[in-house]
């Protein structure tokens, strides 16, 4: 098991705590995640702006929880599964839906499965994918931006899942009821 240190304002490299204190203000504390980011400023940086970019996509607060907690699962990121349970749940998204990401089952709305199909197609082809998986995806009612959106989604969660992997970041206290493993839910 790794572990890297997870700081806090006053631990944190000089050009780390400005951006440390921003993720205090958005959240009312420092998420663990962002605790560990902040050993390299930039990361943390990439990170916060890639959030903030992806928020503004095109997807609706539904599509963001598919692709990211698609990306959660399938990377099998035991911090970000329950925060991003959380998250959805703060964005008053169908518990449903969560509940089907979490335990790895097709998504009732038709369009949504199509994006939850898309994103997995995407990461575990590493993006290679066929003209035929975006024609269906399209005629789902997607366009090309989406599939880019995507992709900028699978950036910020790359950041996240790989980086919880190696830290073993804890999970915070406000998403510890949300707990998740993979392979619970593959027993």
């Amino acid at each position: 098991m790794t572990t890297l240190k997870i700081h806090d304002i006053e631990t944190a490299p000089t050009e780390a705590k400005p951006l440390l204190e921003n993720s205090k203000k958005a959240y009312g504390m420092i998420p663990g995640l962002h605790g560990v980011l902040a050993g390299s400023p930039q990361i943390l940086k990439a990170y916060q702006t890639l959030h903030e970019l992806f928020t503004q996509s095109s997807f609706n607060e539904e599509e963001l929880t598919v692709v990211w907690q698609a990306i959660n699962v399938e990377h099998a990121c035991h911090y970000c599964v329950p925060a991003h349970t959380g998250i959805a749940k703060m964005m008053k998204v169908d518990d449903a839906i969560t509940e089907a990401l979490r335990n790895e089952t097709p998504l009732e709305n038709s369009k949504l499965e199509a994006l939850r199909t898309m994103t997995l197609t995407i990461v575990r082809n590493r993006g290679n994918v066929s003209q035929a998986d975006l024609d269906t995806f399209y005629a789902a009612g997607y366009e090309e931006k989406h599939v880019l959106d995507i992709i900028l989604g699978l950036s910020q969660k790359t950041i996240s899942n790989y980086t919880n992997h190696i830290a073993n970041t804890p999970v915070d206290a406000a998403f510890e009821k949300f707990a998740w493993s993979k392979e619970e839910v593959n027993s």
